[in-house]
């Protein structure tokens, strides 16, 4: 199978988003304190940890989130450092082939007047790095309305992530601004758990999305990825669900999802990320919400399909590993 083009919404722009404290990027500084290591053009770089974030419940489990450490710095701290950080995250992304650059900025705090303010500078900011399309994220129509009053349309149309069943107010609001869709899968009060579940909400989505404006390809479908490690049969139900898609709504309509979702709670989640997309594309999605330094087209066509860590991964994601033992003990005995 030779992938000619897959659209990254590239997720790293996201207050969720953690490092290990300690561990590869975030480092003891000589002062006492700590810094995110990251390099921007080939240069090494530090974030500062501001002291309030190491005083925090996520601090003390061993994690920190960065991009939320990066806006509280280009706010309230060291400006050009919380930009610099942002922009070569935004840089890194563009180049590795993103299509639209996800932000969110949900979980910096409780505050919606904040967040609204701290989103439309988050957009700004990343703008001014490169000229990729922003993917609006949040569940707050207020701050999706900011993000989306702030995205300059002379770089494409922006994106709205997400629209859904129940989140039918902000199908107007993409409708006003102009923007491409992420149409979840999710029905109204609750999570689909089977094919014809997912199938029958967007029978009823999609309509509604096209009653407004929409033509299919403006319409990216996420058909919800759920994790392996709670059922074995998640994977093969997300990767049914997405040829019926592909089956029903033909070439013109875009599938992506949030890919890496499908391997919480389990080893090397690069490996089991990576053959979920290729089997994803596989199935009919011709896209999805992934780091794009990890995936994207050129990435996915280089995999060996004929290796036991692909052929173990494979095995996993299609629920023909029970429990994942295999794919487990070959992580345990340093095989993959």
């Amino acid at each position: 199978m030779k992938i000619e083009k897959f659209i990254a919404v590239g997720e790293n722009i996201h207050c969720t988003r953690v490092y290990k404290v300690e561990g590869q990027f975030v480092k003891p500084a000589a002062n006492g304190k700590y810094v995110i290591v990251y390099h921007d053009n080939g240069q090494r770089c530090e974030l500062p940890v501001p002291d309030a974030f190491a005083r925090t419940a996520d601090w003390a489990a061993g994690r920190v989130k960065h991009c939320a450490v990066a806006i509280w710095q280009g706010n309230y701290g060291d400006r050009e450092a919380g930009i610099r950080y942002l922009q070569a995250l935004a840089r890194q992304q563009a180049a590795a082939g993103a299509a639209y650059l996800d932000v969110n900025v949900d979980e910096f705090s409780t505050d919606i007047e904040e967040r609204v303010r701290l989103m439309q500078w988050t957009v700004k900011t990343v703008q001014a790095a490169v000229s990729t399309p922003i993917s609006i994220d949040s569940s707050n129509v207020a701050i999706l309305r900011a993000g989306l009053e702030t995205c300059d349309p002379a770089r494409g149309r922006p994106m709205v992530n997400s629209v859904s069943l129940e989140r039918a107010e902000a199908i107007d609001l993409a409708a006003a601004y102009k923007a491409v869709v992420i149409a979840s899968a999710a029905g109204e009060k609750d999570l689909p758990c089977t094919v014809e579940e997912r199938l029958a909400n967007l029978a009823r989505l999609i309509p509604r999305l096209e009653s407004k404006g929409f033509d299919l390809p403006d319409i990216h479908v996420d058909p919800l990825v759920f994790p392996i490690s709670t059922d074995g049969e998640n994977g093969k139900r997300f990767l049914n669900t997405v040829a019926a898609i592909r089956r029903q709504y033909g070439s013109g309509i875009h599938i992506v999802a949030g890919l890496s979702n499908v391997s919480f709670g389990m080893p090397n989640r690069k490996l089991i990320n990576q053959v979920f997309a290729w089997l994803a594309v596989e199935a009919g999605a011709d896209g999805g919400i992934v780091d794009p330094l990890q995936i994207n087209a050129q990435i996915l066509n280089n995999l060996d399909t004929s290796s036991e860590s692909f052929k173990l991964a494979r095995a996993l994601l299609l629920g023909e590993d029970e429990f994942g033992m295999n794919f487990i003990t070959a992580c345990r005995e340093g095989r993959i």
